[in-house]
């Protein structure tokens, strides 16, 4: 990742802010969690009118959330209504600069972008200098780091400084490394965006996402945009929804601290495995991926043959779940067909490691 911080803009720990923060002020008989507001509409000359506007519930949440990546955030009905939002932000037959290896919803916005006008500029994601060339003339630059499912890091801090020398606004999906691993406002981002169904969350139970923007001036009304797109596109997350989203955030660091630890380990241990021809890790975070010998069928052939590991879609649980990516049809091109990503989670770590060598091995 391309920075670790240890503290958030205040004084306290992340680990202390994500437990502490969004809690409802502490006075005699208060609840120790914020409720759920189960509403539609409120009565009149208040600050919102009609529950498509806010909800207190959200607030809470975003208050975390803000503090954790040190801006203002705001919460979506899923990672794909915040990926949208923040693409909104481009205007019509505009250029947006890419990775050629993106999240593949990400990708479906992309394209149906180009359909109707756009231009894309796609890069390698460790091609640096091909990025900041493609700057020239852009109005925005999309980038994650790691990458999904490739693994491949960005200079974040290089990319994201030529962006702002360009006035090309930048946004950073941080799904993958959350703010524990990285804090891309800081590194001069203009927007950062995170599919919360995902280690926010934790718990594979709740659609969410969240995008983040700056508190300073670098904002340049970004924020007023993209909560007017929520509104008016009717992505708004319901409140029991969100309040699931804060309970599972609450477990982040622990989460990400059992869960890197065995991602880790499991890295070291598949280097080398007769099964399995590259093992793509990006040296920090729970998630990697791995190149199988014998091409996708034997890759397949993986996949079910696992009893801990869950054959499924998504990342960022509890549980730990593998997926071959090209067997989805929009996975781009550009990811091996013999390739399974790997979301580690909390397991046991010999539970998982055994299980993932009997299915590899099975496979051969």
């Amino acid at each position: 990742m391309s920075s670790t911080p240890e503290r958030p803009a205040d004084d306290l720990h992340v680990d202390t802010v994500i437990v502490s923060a969004g809690r409802p002020p502490r006075e005699p008989g208060a609840p120790v969690n914020p409720p759920v507001y189960l509403t539609s509409t409120y009565v009149a000359d208040g600050p919102v009118t009609y529950a498509r506007g806010g909800n207190p519930t959200w607030d809470a949440f975003e208050a975390v959330l803000g503090r954790l990546e040190g801006g203002t955030a705001l919460v979506h009905a899923s990672g794909m209504g915040a990926i949208s939002a923040a693409l909104s932000l481009v205007p019509g037959g505009g250029t947006v600069v890419a990775p050629d290896t993106t999240y593949n919803g990400t990708v479906d916005v992309l394209q149906a972008f180009e359909k109707a006008g756009g231009t894309v500029r796609r890069r390698h994601a460790t091609d640096t200098a091909g990025f900041i060339s493609d700057l020239e003339g852009a109005d925005l630059v999309w980038l994650e780091s790691p990458t999904n499912p490739l693994m491949d890091v960005i200079d974040l801090p290089t990319v994201l400084a030529a962006a702002r020398e360009h006035g090309v606004v930048s946004v950073v999906d941080n799904t993958l490394p959350t703010p524990l691993g990285c804090r891309p406002l800081e590194l001069g981002a203009d927007v950062v965006v995170h599919s919360a169904t995902k280690y926010i969350s934790g718990h594979s139970d709740v659609l969410l996402g969240v995008t983040v923007v700056a508190d300073d001036e670098r904002g340049g009304g970004i924020g007023e945009r993209l909560a007017l797109h929520r509104t008016l596109h009717g992505a708004i997350a319901g409140p029991m929804e969100v309040y699931l989203g804060l309970r599972g955030l609450r477990t982040l660091a622990l989460r990400l601290e059992r869960a890197g630890s065995n991602a880790a380990q499991l890295a070291a241990r598949l280097e080398g495995h007769p099964a399995v021809e590259r093992v793509r890790y990006p040296g920090a975070g729970a998630m990697l991926s791995i190149d199988v010998a014998g091409g996708a069928e034997a890759a397949d052939r993986v996949c079910a043959a696992t009893r801990v590991w869950v054959h499924s879609t998504s990342l960022g649980g509890v549980e730990s779940q593998l997926e071959r990516r090209r067997r989805l049809p929009a996975e781009p091109e550009s990811v091996p067909p013999n390739l399974i990503r790997l979301s580690v989670g909390i397991e046991h770590l010999e539970d998982l490691w055994s299980d993932l060598d009997q299915a590899l091995n099975a496979a051969l």
